[in-house]
């Protein structure tokens, strides 16, 4: 397995695209339910497989990932070939980058001397969709890249 197996709430969301996948292998609604009691290790690999799928396709299409800490945000542009990093740290103890509070203070403040801004670019040390799956593990969220604009056009990276 290249990812980790959905969770039973993702595979609840997807149950339409499962069926599809489930037929695309020849195997209908009554086998299906037979393979699950009959072989569950055949089973497995057959939610491992669209599990991997998915990811593969979800990833493909992620060109944003933030991830927050209490003093820090992590923005990251994941393009075909590089990640491009933008780091916002703040030394100031009653800020927290986990609350919203936090984020209207950094859009209010962006010049404040407590802030410390850092860009760096690398190409990917793995395939580029689990190099973005292990950042999502660790936390980080996929987005439309609307708070890494704005930061970019600050430090006018």
């Amino acid at each position: 397995m290249k990812y980790r197996q959905l969770t039973k709430e993702q595979f609840e969301e997807l149950h339409e695209e499962f069926a599809r996948f489930l037929a695309s292998q020849k195997i209908d609604v009554k086998e299906w339910q037979s393979i699950k009691k009959d072989k569950p290790e055949m089973a497995e690999e057959e939610l491992n497989i669209f599990s991997d799928l998915v990811w593969d396709d979800v990833l493909a299409k992620t060109e944003y990932v933030e991830h927050y800490s209490k003093s820090s945000i992590n923005l990251f542009r994941c393009q075909d070939t590089l990640i491009e990093r933008i780091m916002v740290k703040t030394t100031k103890a009653n800020v927290d980058f986990l609350k919203k509070t936090g984020i209207d203070w950094l859009s209010k403040n962006a010049g404040d001397a407590s802030l410390e801004y850092f860009y760096a670019h690398k190409d990917y040390s793995k395939e580029r969709n689990e190099e973005i799956f292990g950042l999502i593990e660790k936390g980080g969220i996929m987005t439309q890249g609307h708070l890494y604009a704005s930061i970019a056009e600050i430090i006018k990276k």
